[in-house]
């Protein structure tokens, strides 16, 4: 009997293997990703000062041989009460303020309270300068909306648009985006102006913040949202870049944990994978991104950008620098 019962033992381990063999095994096997670590440096012009909290940068723009960067501007640690500033450096180190670029808004409007979170989109040959803004109407909630205004120069001056808010939360409770929209980055792509910005739903914490999508044909939109948002289930800041044909998104520290601290990459800039591991997050950076109004399919990724630091009990614009590894 002993033989017959070896025979059916082995029998069936050839049939556990056949059957494993089919089974994908991208889960049980590593992943090898590449690597970007950072390093930050202090800068002058918009680093630490007294009574002044800078917060919330833009992507950077280079113009005239000079670089431009916008960022909120306030007098305390919060974004909630803020003006938009911005400053100029011949070398990305040494940075001159050069004032206010957008104030609140009037008395009653959706940007009364404060605006802030800047970002910038160049095309047709205008400058077109992207925010959020709220209310201080207490029975609006919620009331994080995006706006823009537009300059003919970088130094302006700056129209808001009438059709804004451009970008509005989600009047559907259910949606990632309900409770409120935030924090622009723009591309050129494919002909269009695509829109990334984070979204929070009714009801959630800021850890629970995640990153939508909207496109429009002109750069004053409208804008309109993408079927398949929330694109990536994660991310307080938005920070992007054209990448080849694609697009590569910075993540910060909010999201699950297999999100946190790393690069994304999408070749329809819809549906994202991990590419590399981050030695730690840019703190709402911006980047310098010299393809990202081009339309080239030329993009590379950037080598530097500046984000939120530290300034005592308030906050500051510092540089950081990336060095990628494969």
């Amino acid at each position: 009997m002993k033989p017959k019962v070896l025979n059916k033992l082995s029998l069936l381990a050839h049939l556990l293997v056949a059957v494993l063999a089919t089974v994908p095994s991208t889960q049980a096997e590593s992943q090898d990703y590449g690597r970007a670590s950072l390093t930050h440096t202090r800068l002058t012009g918009i680093g630490p000062e007294e009574g002044v909290s800078r917060r919330d940068p833009s992507d950077i723009i280079e113009v005239g041989g000079l670089y431009y960067v916008w960022y909120s501007r306030g007098p305390v640690r919060t974004g909630y009460d803020a003006t938009v500033w911005y400053a100029t450096s011949p070398d990305g180190l040494r940075w001159t303020e050069r004032g206010q670029a957008i104030a609140k808004g009037e008395s009653g409007a959706w940007d009364e309270a404060s605006v802030f979170t800047p970002n910038i989109l160049v095309a047709e040959g205008k400058y077109w300068l992207f925010y959020t803004g709220i209310s201080k109407d207490p029975e609006i909630k919620p009331d994080s909306k995006i706006g823009i205004a537009v300059a003919d120069t970088p130094d302006g001056p700056w129209e808001r648009l009438s059709s804004n808010p451009v970008l509005r939360n989600s009047e559907n409770e259910s949606d990632f985006d309900s409770h409120l929209v935030d924090d622009s980055c723009l591309i050129v792509r494919d002909g269009k102006y695509w829109l990334y910005y984070k979204g929070r739903q009714l009801g959630k914490q800021p850890s629970e913040t995640q990153m939508g999508l909207a496109i429009a044909d002109s750069p004053g939109g409208p804008y309109v949202k993408h079927s398949a948002n929330p694109v990536i289930p994660g991310n307080h800041e938005v920070v992007v870049w054209p990448q080849g044909k694609g697009v590569a998104a910075m993540i910060g520290k909010v999201g699950p944990k297999d999100l946190v601290r790393t690069v994304q990459y999408a070749e329809d800039g819809v549906y994202f994978s991990k590419t590399h591991e981050l030695s730690q997050e840019a703190f709402a950076g911006g980047t310098y991104r010299p393809e990202a109004f081009t339309g080239s399919d030329e993009g590379e990724a950037p080598v530097w950008g500046v984000e939120i630091g530290k300034a005592g009990k308030l906050l500051c614009i510092q540089r950081f620098d990336i060095e990628w590894s494969e």
